[in-house]
């Protein structure tokens, strides 16, 4: 019987009232024992839904449905899905049981806005080694006083069972995102008439948290990952690089990044890329912490843990990102083209952010939707200092089965209020999407970033 006008809760409820510490202990052997079971090794929810709406795990898309080279375009192993209905402003209300206020927004404000909905496809799938990590975290990885880190694990989802809304947070940070990469994209803050500047970046990615190619001797204490981020477009941007170390207990060892300036041709130190300061180049349509849909410290808020629900998220986009589409494609005035853009209906984590007093940032609140199979945030509600809908994230993903991963590759950031958005890793014109790269530590240090400076 299909889910009416409530949020679930999972079976995590139980554990959840034995939580009465900031610093919480792993879950217990014989909850443990569902991991690979009736919980995915994630601890996703294994069967289907009782609607059978939703079906049940069977290990996601693990094997290239075509002959696939590194770098290339994913090719859409869904392409012949049918669609099963389209949301509109009209009819939303039949929809919103499974529908995010923010969602709903975004309808009402633009009638030209649409949700295409196909069938669900549990494609979401990781390496073995990712999977061994998280099943041995269940009884051994803890947060550490106040939350901001984590004990007992460097690498795998930290709490496959979650008992609140710190250790889910904390899973969607601590996802597994691939070891050493280079990949290319787009940015493009779209106008209110649509018209945008395209800023082109180039990015590697250096994980030492969960990175499978390094044991875990091999990864650095308290480091989440190393990242550049090198602006190729346009050209009174080109030049400008960024390197930043982020850790995983910020507030023990904040997060550290240095820029390169072109015109001066100096490395100095950055301000602070954190909270909600604004994001490279974005028009101040997102903050640093909305990148990825959050990252970074955690301190500011207090986190609840709603429970579950059913919601059409973006899922298995690979139409959206796929090299068949040219950007003006894909870019629309108000919202990206929804004939392009693919939901399916999944259960999501429900986690809400509610600022603490004595702190400060400019959303007092945000509601994020964490995909269950991949720890993913699919969608974000944000809300101002009035406690009125202000920005509305989602997140378009895709399986890359070659690795496998599945991985954000469009964000799109609306703001309600200015009626702009920002659209961030568009890849459709790029020539490589994710590349395994060979790095040194002295290629992310600051020396380095010196030496990689031209123009």
């Amino acid at each position: 019987m299909m889910m009416k006008n409530k949020i679930t809760l999972s079976f995590a409820l139980s554990a959840m009232a034995l939580a009465s510490t900031l610093t919480l202990a792993a879950v217990s052997a014989d909850e443990t024992a569902k991991l690979g079971s009736s919980l995915t090794p994630l601890g996703a929810e294994t069967a289907g839904n009782a609607a059978r709406t939703i079906p049940a795990w069977n290990g996601g898309l693990t094997k290239p449905p075509v002959a696939h080279k590194t770098g290339q375009h994913y090719t859409d192993p869904y392409a012949d899905d049918k669609m099963l209905f389209i949301i509109t402003a009209a009819n939303m209300e039949n929809y919103k049981v499974h529908l995010s206020p923010g969602q709903m927004a975004l309808l009402k404000k633009y009638p030209s806005w649409e949700m295409h909905v196909y069938p669900t496809r549990r494609s979401a799938a990781f390496p073995q080694g990712h999977y061994d990590e998280t099943m041995a975290n269940a009884t051994r990885a803890s947060l550490k006083a106040g939350g901001n880190g984590l004990n007992g694990t460097t690498g795998g989802i930290p709490f496959p069972i979650p008992t609140d809304g710190m250790e889910a947070i904390w899973n969607h940070l601590a996802r597994y995102r691939g070891d050493t990469y280079a990949m290319n994209w787009v940015q493009a803050a779209v106008m209110r008439d649509g018209t945008y500047t395209p800023v082109r970046f180039e990015y590697e990615y250096d994980f030492h948290y969960g990175n499978l190619s390094k044991p875990a001797s091999a990864r650095e204490d308290n480091k989440l990952l190393n990242f550049l981020q090198s602006v190729t477009a346009p050209a009174r941007l080109a030049g400008q690089i960024l390197l930043v170390y982020d850790t995983v207990d910020q507030i023990d060892q904040p997060r550290q990044a240095w820029t390169y300036n072109p015109g001066q041709r100096r490395v100095r130190l950055a301000p602070n890329i954190a909270y909600d300061n604004p994001g490279t180049a974005a028009d101040g349509l997102r903050t640093n912490d909305d990148f990825f849909m959050f990252n970074g410290a955690i301190d500011r808020y207090n986190w609840k843990l709603v429970g579950k629900q059913e919601l059409y998220i973006p899922y298995n986009s690979y139409k959206l990102t796929g090299n068949t589409l040219k950007y003006a494609d894909v870019l629309r005035p108000g919202h990206i083209n929804p004939n392009h853009a693919r939901y399916e209906l999944h259960r999501v984590w429900v986690v809400e952010a509610t600022l603490k007093d004595r702190t400060s940032h400019i959303y007092k609140r945000r509601t994020f939707y964490i995909d269950e199979d991949s720890w993913m945030i699919a969608v974000a509600d944000k809300y101002d200092m009035r406690n009125e809908l202000w920005r509305v994230s989602e997140a378009h993903s895709i399986n890359f089965y070659n690795l496998p991963m599945t991985y954000p590759t469009l964000e799109v950031h609306h703001d309600l209020q200015s009626g702009r958005y920002l659209a961030m890793g568009l890849r459709n014109e790029e020539p490589k999407v994710y590349s395994p790269i060979q790095r040194s530590a002295s290629d992310f240090s600051p020396a380095g970033l010196r030496n990689l400076g031209t123009r």
